[in-house]
């Protein structure tokens, strides 16, 4: 029995051993680092998906933006005028309403083009009109007014300073010192303004207005070109844009025919008084 116990140890240690090294065989696939580069590649997708937003963020480019006037009827169809803006100027002007059919198309061609290049330069509604085509040109006018209205909303809704500063301009502008004009609707004094005089072919025309609750009262001709046919074309005109400037309330407002240097220095310079006026 004793001489057994050395074996019996041999074969107990020859089992230990066998034992120990099957599991270490069984562990080392576990360990085995070729399974590292297999995790990298499935992160790699995940990177890639991050990168989808970038490339859908370049359709945020802006384009030139466009103001359209209100259609004005004339006694030869509608006009109504389109205005491309930028950094608030006007970049370019086009018709896309005009009168048309027989002669209307021949003063049609001739009016736009020159209405639409006077629109960019001067950048407002004070454009001559076209000779021979003053119906055109006085629709042209008045759509082209109403888009910059239009326009001019738009701008001071973007920025609360600038339409803060609306309401207060009414009261600088005018000279007047009164506190309570501050409050628009509430202002009912009544005030007396003369915009620049205009310089016409024919001579000088200058207006003055009488201004009441923000609303135009009374208008005036203190000049108007005289002497030979232009005392005519005077007695003729004024006394109709006189009424014309109080029924609209602003420099909107039709020229006379015959007449046409006149209105448009009439014009020119009841806009003058009515940007005093803060309106």
């Amino acid at each position: 029995m004793r001489k057994s116990h050395p074996i019996r140890r041999v074969v107990l240690a020859t089992a230990a051993t066998v034992s120990g090294v099957v599991l270490l065989l069984s562990l080392k696939p576990a360990s085995d680092p070729a399974a590292a580069p297999a995790a990298g590649a499935a992160a790699q997708p995940g990177a890639g998906a991050q990168q989808a937003p970038q490339g859908g963020q370049q359709g945020g480019g802006t384009a030139a933006g466009t103001v359209t006037g209100d259609a004005a009827q004339t006694q030869y169809g509608a006009v109504q005028v389109r205005l491309t803006v930028a950094d608030g100027k006007i970049t370019g002007a086009e018709a896309v309403q005009a009168p048309k059919g027989g002669v209307s198309d021949q003063k049609t061609a001739l009016a736009v083009p020159k209405l639409n290049q006077e629109a960019v330069a001067a950048g407002n509604a004070d454009i001559d009109a076209v000779s021979g085509a003053t119906y055109t040109s006085a629709g042209y006018k008045k759509s082209l007014q109403s888009a910059l209205d239009k326009m001019k909303a738009s701008s001071a809704g973007a920025g609360s300073s600038d339409a803060g500063s609306g309401s207060g301009a009414g009261s600088s502008g005018a000279g007047s010192g009164s506190g309570a004009g501050s409050s628009g609707s509430g202002a009912t004094r009544t005030r007396t303004l003369t915009g620049r005089v205009a310089q016409t072919q024919y001579g000088p025309v200058q207006v003055r207005i009488t201004v009441s609750g923000g609303r135009i009262k009374q208008a005036q001709a203190v000049q108007a070109p005289k002497g030979g046919v232009s005392d005519q074309k005077t007695a003729l005109a004024v006394p109709k844009l006189n009424q014309e400037a109080v029924a609209a309330g602003n420099a909107d407002i039709d020229a006379v025919s015959g007449a046409t240097y006149t209105s448009t220095g009439y014009k020119q310079s009841l806009q003058s008084a009515l940007d005093q006026a803060g309106g």
